[in-house]
């Protein structure tokens, strides 16, 4: 690899647990509650359990490949080291273009927070303001990713407070699962992907300080402290909610709202909006990463593996991811069809199980058992998903695999210079 391509080591255990939180507890905190409950009811806790162990299996499977390979683009590396180059090429074109697309529903979310009638360019320019706090270097990501972090959790603290104090509404009566016990499943796959941001850790490998020690820990750490607040949430909201959780759009303000403390709600407000900035800032920075390694493998323009400036970060990459998520925002309706990502993230994290059975030297926190756990539940969370979002990924999936073979067939057919 050239100097021109290579990332500095910058970021410490801290840094890096708060980056994967702060992906975690992002926009989705304040939304994903409902959706969740629409089909689980009152077995939404079950859901979150469930999403929880799968979520474990993949963060051991990462956390014992990042340690081996401590280079940009997490599972694409992995997936191509351990198992050959077409199962990790399958986890990084499902990563990139899954959650570019996140990237656009997460910016345009802040823009509907902040300013409703102009969600547009308030979303376009918080790709651009966050794009620029990356190009001045992984620190500087870190710092803000931090300083949100906090402001999120002080908000779910009080959100927290404020349905323990009740009032109960009235018609908050328990409701039961809308689909029976099937539909505990579906909504463990979409509390899965609130679970998801510990891969942002992975994808910096190259840039963490003493990777072997520090990603497993900054992994688990992060995980067991988003369990623990999505299964405080998911116990406090049903109790405080009841069968109107499945049916707001908003359950974290609607919680404040119908208590002793509804005069709080727009600290809530503030919260979601900080909430969004901190995903959209760590999921640019990974899917920027992830590009950087597939470009340096020829797997995409060799030009986005080009890494400058004074703070030593992949421009090319990051510029490009940036521009790719305001022409979405311009062009298209993302939040209707954002739900695909949840598909290829299942993907990224099965070719991870998969990667991670294979290694020959493994700590004993990664036991061959738990990377097959890891295996069957992303299978089982990915298919028991609605047909549309399936379908769609899958098509998406299908042309990335098809561009690639044409492109070696190009390369294997063009006469040597």
């Amino acid at each position: 690899m050239s100097a021109q391509q290579q990332l500095q080591r910058r970021l410490g255990t801290f840094d890096a647990t708060a980056i994967g939180l702060g992906s975690m507890l992002g926009a989705g905190v304040f939304a994903v509650f409902a959706p969740a409950a629409a089909l689980a009811g009152n077995l939404l806790v079950l859901s979150v359990a469930i999403a929880g162990v799968v979520a474990y299996c993949n963060a051991v499977a990462s956390a014992a490949l990042a340690a081996k390979y401590p280079t940009s683009g997490g599972t694409y590396v992995y997936g191509r080291r351990q198992l050959g180059e077409w199962p990790g090429f399958l986890a990084g074109w499902g990563f990139v273009t899954g959650k570019t697309a996140s990237c656009a529903a997460m910016a345009l979310t802040f823009g509907n927070y902040v300013a409703h009638g102009f969600a547009v360019p308030v979303a376009i320019a918080a790709v651009l303001a966050l794009t620029g706090v990356n190009l001045m270097g992984i620190t500087r990501t870190a710092l803000l990713t931090r300083i949100l972090l906090c402001i999120v959790l002080a908000t779910l603290v009080f959100v927290a407070l404020a349905a323990a104090l009740g009032p109960h509404p009235a018609a908050a009566e328990p409701a039961g699962p809308a689909n029976g016990a099937w539909g505990v499943l579906p909504a463990a796959g979409l509390m899965f992907f609130a679970f998801a941001g510990y891969a942002r850790i992975a994808t910096l490998g190259e840039e963490v300080k003493d990777p072997a020690r520090s990603i497993p820990r900054a992994i688990l750490a992060a995980l067991a402290a988003a369990f623990a607040i999505y299964l405080a949430l998911a116990l406090l909201l049903l109790n405080h909610l009841g069968g109107a959780l499945a049916t707001t759009g908003t359950p974290l303000l609607d919680a404040v709202l119908q208590s002793q403390l509804a005069g709080g709600s727009p600290v809530v407000q503030a919260g979601a909006a900080a909430a969004c900035l901190g995903a959209l800032l760590a999921l640019i920075t990974g899917v920027g990463r992830t590009t950087l390694a597939m470009a340096r493998e020829r797997d995409l323009p060799g030009f986005l593996a080009r890494v400058g400036g004074r703070h030593t970060v992949p421009v090319a990459a990051e510029l490009a991811v940036a521009a790719v998520v305001i022409l979405l925002l311009l062009t298209t309706d993302v939040m209707t069809v954002v739900g695909f990502s949840s598909f290829g993230v299942l993907v990224y994290y099965a070719v991870a199980n998969a990667s991670a059975f294979t290694l020959v030297v493994r700590p004993g926190y990664a036991p061959r058992w738990l990377n097959a756990a890891g295996f069957v539940g992303c299978v089982v969370l990915a298919f028991t998903l609605p047909p549309a979002p399936v379908l769609t990924m899958a098509a998406v999936l299908a042309a990335g695999v098809a561009g690639r073979w044409l492109v070696l067939r190009f390369r294997q057919h063009r006469p040597a210079a």
